[in-house]
Protein backbone atom coordinates (compact mmCIF):
# COMPACT_ATOMS: atom_id res chain seq x y z
CA UNK A 1 0.00 0.00 0.00
CA UNK A 2 1.84 3.13 -1.24
CA UNK A 3 -0.89 5.67 -1.01
CA UNK A 4 -2.84 5.97 2.31
CA UNK A 5 -4.13 8.06 5.01
CA UNK A 6 -3.23 7.75 8.83
CA UNK A 7 -4.39 9.03 11.78
CA UNK A 8 -2.87 8.71 15.29
CA UNK A 9 -3.91 10.36 18.63
CA UNK A 10 -2.16 11.08 21.79
CA UNK A 11 -3.14 12.35 25.27
CA UNK A 12 -2.26 15.19 27.59
CA UNK A 13 -0.31 14.94 30.68
CA UNK A 14 -3.76 15.34 32.93
CA UNK A 15 -5.79 13.07 30.85
CA UNK A 16 -6.86 10.35 33.45
CA UNK A 17 -5.34 7.34 32.29
CA UNK A 18 -1.95 9.36 32.41
CA UNK A 19 -2.62 10.35 35.88
CA UNK A 20 -2.30 7.12 36.90
CA UNK A 21 0.89 5.91 34.79
CA UNK A 22 2.46 9.20 36.29
CA UNK A 23 1.30 7.93 39.75
CA UNK A 24 2.95 4.35 39.19
CA UNK A 25 6.17 5.73 37.49
CA UNK A 26 6.80 8.08 40.27
CA UNK A 27 6.22 5.63 43.07
CA UNK A 28 8.29 2.98 40.61
CA UNK A 29 11.33 5.57 40.71
CA UNK A 30 11.19 6.29 44.13
CA UNK A 31 11.35 2.21 45.12
CA UNK A 32 14.47 2.50 42.79
CA UNK A 33 15.87 5.52 44.30
CA UNK A 34 16.40 3.58 47.38
CA UNK A 35 16.85 -0.07 45.92
CA UNK A 36 18.42 -0.39 42.40
CA UNK A 37 17.11 -3.97 42.87
CA UNK A 38 13.77 -3.33 44.14
CA UNK A 39 10.60 -5.24 41.86
CA UNK A 40 7.26 -3.00 41.15
CA UNK A 41 4.04 -3.83 39.47
CA UNK A 42 1.81 -1.08 40.74
CA UNK A 43 -1.30 -0.22 39.22
CA UNK A 44 -3.24 3.30 39.79
CA UNK A 45 -7.11 4.06 39.21
CA UNK A 46 -8.33 7.31 39.39
CA UNK A 47 -12.18 8.44 39.60
CA UNK A 48 -14.37 11.31 41.13
CA UNK A 49 -12.50 12.41 44.40
CA UNK A 50 -10.84 8.91 44.74
CA UNK A 51 -7.26 7.12 44.01
CA UNK A 52 -6.19 3.93 44.22
CA UNK A 53 -2.99 1.89 44.11
CA UNK A 54 -3.28 -1.22 44.46
CA UNK A 55 -0.22 -3.84 43.29
CA UNK A 56 3.22 -5.62 44.70
CA UNK A 57 6.46 -4.24 45.40
CA UNK A 58 9.32 -6.07 46.92
CA UNK A 59 12.34 -3.81 47.95
CA UNK A 60 14.93 -2.25 50.64
CA UNK A 61 12.95 0.58 50.45
CA UNK A 62 10.09 3.04 52.91
CA UNK A 63 7.72 4.51 50.37
CA UNK A 64 4.72 6.91 51.23
CA UNK A 65 2.78 5.82 48.30
CA UNK A 66 -0.15 8.31 49.61
CA UNK A 67 2.51 11.59 49.62
CA UNK A 68 3.67 10.12 45.85
CA UNK A 69 0.47 10.05 44.52
CA UNK A 70 -0.80 13.68 46.12
CA UNK A 71 2.61 15.52 45.04
CA UNK A 72 1.81 13.68 41.40
CA UNK A 73 -1.59 15.07 41.22
CA UNK A 74 -0.32 18.59 42.79
CA UNK A 75 1.41 18.91 40.02
CA UNK A 76 -0.65 17.83 37.25
CA UNK A 77 -2.48 20.81 37.62
CA UNK A 78 -5.30 19.23 39.99
CA UNK A 79 -5.58 21.69 42.73
CA UNK A 80 -9.59 23.00 42.11
CA UNK A 81 -11.55 20.74 44.34
CA UNK A 82 -14.28 22.05 42.22
CA UNK A 83 -13.00 19.82 39.98
CA UNK A 84 -14.12 16.55 42.15
CA UNK A 85 -10.63 15.39 41.94
CA UNK A 86 -7.16 17.16 43.33
CA UNK A 87 -4.49 16.32 45.88
CA UNK A 88 -7.00 16.79 48.55
CA UNK A 89 -8.75 13.54 47.37
CA UNK A 90 -8.99 10.09 49.05
CA UNK A 91 -6.55 7.96 48.46
CA UNK A 92 -6.74 4.23 49.31
CA UNK A 93 -3.49 2.12 49.34
CA UNK A 94 -3.56 -1.53 48.41
CA UNK A 95 -0.19 -2.83 48.41
CA UNK A 96 1.55 -6.09 49.14
CA UNK A 97 5.23 -8.15 48.44
CA UNK A 98 5.68 -9.69 45.24
CA UNK A 99 4.75 -13.74 44.71
CA UNK A 100 7.42 -15.44 45.78
CA UNK A 101 6.59 -17.93 42.71
CA UNK A 102 7.52 -14.89 40.69
CA UNK A 103 10.65 -13.80 42.50
CA UNK A 104 11.93 -17.13 42.23
CA UNK A 105 12.36 -16.87 38.40
CA UNK A 106 13.19 -13.22 38.17
CA UNK A 107 16.08 -13.31 41.14
CA UNK A 108 17.89 -16.69 41.26
CA UNK A 109 17.57 -17.09 37.75
CA UNK A 110 17.95 -13.83 36.34
CA UNK A 111 14.83 -14.12 34.26
CA UNK A 112 12.03 -12.57 33.17
CA UNK A 113 9.10 -11.33 35.40
CA UNK A 114 6.33 -12.59 33.18
CA UNK A 115 5.84 -13.92 29.37
CA UNK A 116 4.98 -12.23 26.40
CA UNK A 117 6.00 -10.51 23.31
CA UNK A 118 7.30 -7.01 22.47
CA UNK A 119 8.03 -5.21 19.17
CA UNK A 120 9.89 -2.45 18.44
CA UNK A 121 9.62 -0.40 15.59
CA UNK A 122 11.95 2.71 13.46
CA UNK A 123 11.27 4.30 10.26
CA UNK A 124 13.38 7.00 8.56
CA UNK A 125 10.20 10.02 8.20
CA UNK A 126 11.27 11.51 11.03
CA UNK A 127 14.34 12.84 12.73
CA UNK A 128 13.40 10.43 15.74
CA UNK A 129 12.91 7.94 12.98
CA UNK A 130 9.26 7.46 14.58
CA UNK A 131 6.41 7.77 12.38
CA UNK A 132 5.05 11.08 12.00
CA UNK A 133 1.15 10.84 12.80
CA UNK A 134 2.10 9.39 16.62
CA UNK A 135 5.00 12.25 16.52
CA UNK A 136 2.96 15.25 15.63
CA UNK A 137 0.05 13.98 18.56
CA UNK A 138 2.54 13.81 20.97
CA UNK A 139 4.38 17.18 20.25
CA UNK A 140 0.72 18.33 20.01
CA UNK A 141 -0.04 17.29 23.59
CA UNK A 142 2.93 18.33 25.22
CA UNK A 143 2.27 22.07 23.54
CA UNK A 144 -1.19 21.72 25.22
CA UNK A 145 0.27 21.30 28.91
CA UNK A 146 2.99 23.89 27.86
CA UNK A 147 0.98 26.32 26.87
CA UNK A 148 -1.69 25.91 29.94
CA UNK A 149 1.49 25.92 32.70
CA UNK A 150 2.98 29.05 31.14
CA UNK A 151 -0.55 30.66 30.94
CA UNK A 152 -0.26 31.61 27.33
CA UNK A 153 -3.71 30.73 27.25
CA UNK A 154 -4.95 31.18 30.61
CA UNK A 155 -8.18 29.56 30.72
CA UNK A 156 -7.45 25.98 29.61
CA UNK A 157 -7.19 23.08 32.09
CA UNK A 158 -5.69 20.41 32.86
CA UNK A 159 -6.77 16.82 30.78
CA UNK A 160 -6.75 16.78 27.25
CA UNK A 161 -6.35 14.79 23.72
CA UNK A 162 -5.01 15.17 20.20
CA UNK A 163 -5.31 13.47 16.91
CA UNK A 164 -3.60 13.80 13.61
CA UNK A 165 -4.81 12.78 10.26
CA UNK A 166 -1.49 12.36 7.64
CA UNK A 167 -1.36 11.54 4.15
CA UNK A 168 0.85 9.90 2.27
CA UNK A 169 2.07 8.83 -1.51
CA UNK A 170 4.81 6.52 -1.98
CA UNK A 171 4.88 6.10 1.79
CA UNK A 172 5.88 8.96 2.15
CA UNK A 173 4.08 11.93 4.12
CA UNK A 174 3.24 15.02 2.34
CA UNK A 175 0.50 16.74 3.99
CA UNK A 176 -1.50 17.11 7.14
CA UNK A 177 -5.01 16.64 6.27
CA UNK A 178 -6.74 17.37 9.84
CA UNK A 179 -6.05 17.83 13.24
CA UNK A 180 -8.26 17.33 16.34
CA UNK A 181 -7.65 18.70 19.82
CA UNK A 182 -9.90 18.31 22.71
CA UNK A 183 -9.17 20.14 25.86
CA UNK A 184 -11.47 21.31 28.42
CA UNK A 185 -11.11 25.06 29.75
CA UNK A 186 -13.37 27.72 31.80
CA UNK A 187 -16.90 28.46 31.60
CA UNK A 188 -16.20 32.49 30.95
CA UNK A 189 -13.78 31.66 27.50
CA UNK A 190 -16.10 31.20 24.09
CA UNK A 191 -15.68 27.99 21.82
CA UNK A 192 -14.79 30.46 19.02
CA UNK A 193 -12.00 31.95 21.17
CA UNK A 194 -10.57 28.48 22.45
CA UNK A 195 -10.37 27.11 18.64
CA UNK A 196 -8.75 30.63 17.18
CA UNK A 197 -5.91 30.12 20.41
CA UNK A 198 -5.25 26.84 19.54
CA UNK A 199 -5.16 26.84 16.42
CA UNK A 200 -2.41 29.78 16.43
CA UNK A 201 -0.57 29.30 19.79
CA UNK A 202 -0.49 25.26 19.26
CA UNK A 203 -1.14 23.75 16.30
CA UNK A 204 0.37 26.10 13.83
CA UNK A 205 3.77 26.01 15.76
CA UNK A 206 3.61 22.51 16.19
CA UNK A 207 3.41 21.62 12.50
CA UNK A 208 5.78 24.54 10.85
CA UNK A 209 8.22 22.84 12.97
CA UNK A 210 7.94 19.31 10.71
CA UNK A 211 7.27 21.40 7.69
CA UNK A 212 3.52 21.25 7.49
CA UNK A 213 0.48 23.11 7.61
CA UNK A 214 -3.47 23.61 7.84
CA UNK A 215 -5.94 25.75 7.73
CA UNK A 216 -8.36 26.59 10.41
CA UNK A 217 -11.36 24.99 8.67
CA UNK A 218 -9.01 21.51 9.35
CA UNK A 219 -8.71 21.89 13.08
CA UNK A 220 -11.47 20.45 14.85
CA UNK A 221 -11.68 21.88 18.78
CA UNK A 222 -14.30 19.98 21.17
CA UNK A 223 -15.81 18.05 18.78
CA UNK A 224 -19.30 18.52 20.98
CA UNK A 225 -18.81 22.29 21.47
CA UNK A 226 -18.26 22.29 25.39
CA UNK A 227 -15.47 20.57 27.53
CA UNK A 228 -15.53 22.31 30.90
CA UNK A 229 -15.01 19.63 33.65
CA UNK A 230 -11.51 17.64 33.54
CA UNK A 231 -9.90 14.64 34.95
CA UNK A 232 -10.98 12.05 36.93
CA UNK A 233 -14.18 13.01 37.90
CA UNK A 234 -15.73 13.49 33.84
CA UNK A 235 -13.63 9.87 33.29
CA UNK A 236 -12.38 7.24 34.99
CA UNK A 237 -8.44 6.11 34.52
CA UNK A 238 -6.25 3.30 35.04
CA UNK A 239 -2.62 2.39 34.68
CA UNK A 240 -1.44 0.87 31.63
CA UNK A 241 -4.57 1.68 29.16
CA UNK A 242 -2.62 3.70 26.52
CA UNK A 243 -0.41 1.09 24.89
CA UNK A 244 -0.85 2.35 21.48
CA UNK A 245 -0.24 6.00 22.73
CA UNK A 246 2.72 4.79 24.30
CA UNK A 247 4.46 3.45 21.13
CA UNK A 248 3.68 3.88 17.63
CA UNK A 249 0.11 5.26 17.97
CA UNK A 250 -1.30 2.13 15.89
CA UNK A 251 1.18 2.55 13.22
CA UNK A 252 3.13 -0.61 14.52
CA UNK A 253 2.36 -3.50 16.33
CA UNK A 254 2.52 -3.72 19.89
CA UNK A 255 2.85 -6.47 22.93
CA UNK A 256 0.38 -7.42 25.01
CA UNK A 257 2.03 -5.82 28.47
CA UNK A 258 1.90 -2.24 29.08
CA UNK A 259 5.01 -0.17 30.74
CA UNK A 260 3.89 2.19 33.37
CA UNK A 261 4.21 1.12 37.05
CA UNK A 262 6.64 -1.72 36.29
CA UNK A 263 10.41 -2.40 37.63
CA UNK A 264 12.94 -2.89 34.49
CA UNK A 265 12.92 -7.02 34.93
CA UNK A 266 9.17 -6.79 33.72
CA UNK A 267 9.89 -7.77 30.18
CA UNK A 268 6.81 -6.01 28.67
CA UNK A 269 8.85 -2.83 29.24
CA UNK A 270 12.51 -3.69 29.13
CA UNK A 271 12.06 -6.22 26.20
CA UNK A 272 9.99 -2.87 24.49
CA UNK A 273 12.93 -1.12 24.86
CA UNK A 274 14.91 -3.08 23.57
CA UNK A 275 13.29 -3.85 20.28
CA UNK A 276 13.06 -0.11 19.90
CA UNK A 277 16.68 0.35 20.22
CA UNK A 278 17.94 -2.70 17.78
CA UNK A 279 14.84 -1.32 15.00
CA UNK A 280 16.45 2.49 15.81
CA UNK A 281 19.82 0.99 14.99
CA UNK A 282 18.99 -0.78 12.06
CA UNK A 283 17.13 2.32 10.42
CA UNK A 284 19.94 4.74 11.67
CA UNK A 285 22.69 2.88 10.25
CA UNK A 286 21.14 2.72 6.65
CA UNK A 287 20.56 -0.52 6.52
CA UNK A 288 16.82 -0.61 6.00
CA UNK A 289 14.40 2.33 5.71
CA UNK A 290 11.97 0.54 7.85
CA UNK A 291 12.51 -2.12 10.79
CA UNK A 292 10.94 -4.46 13.23
CA UNK A 293 12.32 -5.86 15.78
CA UNK A 294 10.51 -8.88 17.82
CA UNK A 295 11.00 -10.57 21.08
CA UNK A 296 9.44 -12.97 23.29
CA UNK A 297 10.37 -14.79 26.59
CA UNK A 298 8.80 -16.92 29.24
CA UNK A 299 8.76 -16.44 33.18
CA UNK A 300 12.09 -16.94 34.33
CA UNK A 301 13.36 -17.13 31.20
CA UNK A 302 16.74 -15.55 30.54
CA UNK A 303 17.11 -14.78 27.14
CA UNK A 304 14.05 -14.43 24.26
CA UNK A 305 12.42 -17.37 23.16
CA UNK A 306 11.65 -15.34 19.85
CA UNK A 307 14.28 -12.75 18.51
CA UNK A 308 13.27 -11.82 14.69
CA UNK A 309 13.71 -8.56 12.41
CA UNK A 310 11.44 -7.39 9.74
CA UNK A 311 12.80 -4.96 7.30
CA UNK A 312 8.82 -4.93 4.87
CA UNK A 313 11.19 -5.24 1.87
CA UNK A 314 12.97 -1.80 2.54
CA UNK A 315 16.45 -3.65 3.25
CA UNK A 316 20.03 -2.10 1.88
CA UNK A 317 21.63 -5.17 3.03
CA UNK A 318 21.38 -8.87 3.80
CA UNK A 319 19.07 -10.88 6.37
CA UNK A 320 22.65 -12.21 7.72
CA UNK A 321 24.45 -8.92 8.10
CA UNK A 322 21.47 -7.21 10.03
CA UNK A 323 21.21 -10.40 11.77
CA UNK A 324 24.64 -10.21 12.79
CA UNK A 325 24.72 -6.40 13.21
CA UNK A 326 21.44 -6.78 16.07
CA UNK A 327 23.64 -9.75 17.72
CA UNK A 328 26.10 -7.92 18.20
CA UNK A 329 24.41 -4.40 19.49
CA UNK A 330 22.85 -5.54 22.48
CA UNK A 331 22.32 -8.90 24.41
CA UNK A 332 18.91 -9.69 24.96
CA UNK A 333 19.33 -11.35 27.96
CA UNK A 334 17.12 -10.30 30.78
CA UNK A 335 19.96 -9.28 32.79
CA UNK A 336 21.85 -8.10 29.01
CA UNK A 337 19.33 -5.33 28.92
CA UNK A 338 19.48 -4.66 32.16
CA UNK A 339 23.21 -3.55 32.05
CA UNK A 340 23.16 -2.50 28.32
CA UNK A 341 20.48 0.00 28.76
CA UNK A 342 21.05 0.76 31.89
CA UNK A 343 18.15 0.50 33.22
CA UNK A 344 17.78 0.03 37.30
CA UNK A 345 17.68 3.07 37.99
CA UNK A 346 14.76 6.31 38.54
CA UNK A 347 14.31 7.26 35.23
CA UNK A 348 10.62 5.84 34.19
CA UNK A 349 8.54 9.18 35.41
CA UNK A 350 9.16 11.42 32.17
CA UNK A 351 8.02 7.99 30.28
CA UNK A 352 4.38 8.52 31.27
CA UNK A 353 3.74 10.97 29.12
CA UNK A 354 4.26 11.56 25.42
CA UNK A 355 5.29 8.27 24.82
CA UNK A 356 8.30 5.98 25.65
CA UNK A 357 9.92 6.30 22.38
CA UNK A 358 11.46 8.94 19.85
CA UNK A 359 12.93 11.03 22.84
CA UNK A 360 16.54 11.05 23.32
CA UNK A 361 16.83 11.63 27.18
CA UNK A 362 15.84 7.78 27.84
CA UNK A 363 18.53 5.35 26.84
CA UNK A 364 17.30 3.20 24.55
CA UNK A 365 16.89 6.17 22.21
CA UNK A 366 20.65 6.87 21.92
Amino acid sequence: MDNFIFTSESVCAGHPDKVCDSISDAILDEVLRQDDNGKVAVETLVTFNKVIIAGEVTANAKVDFEKVARKRIKNLGYTNPEFNFSDKSDVEVYVHEQSREIAKGVNGQKGAGDQGMMFGFAVNETKSLMPLPITLAHRLAEKIDRTREEKIIGYLRPDGKTQVTVEYKNNKPVSVNEVVIAVPHNEDAPLEQVKKDVFEKIVTPVLGDYGFKISERDLIVNGTGIWHMPGPASDTGVTGRKIVVDTYGGYARVGGGAFSGKDPTKVDRSGAYAARYLAKHIVKEGLAQKAEVRLAYFIGAKKPTMQEVETFGTANASDRTIKDFVSKLLDTSVEGILQGLDLQRPIYLPTSTYGHFGREEFPWEK
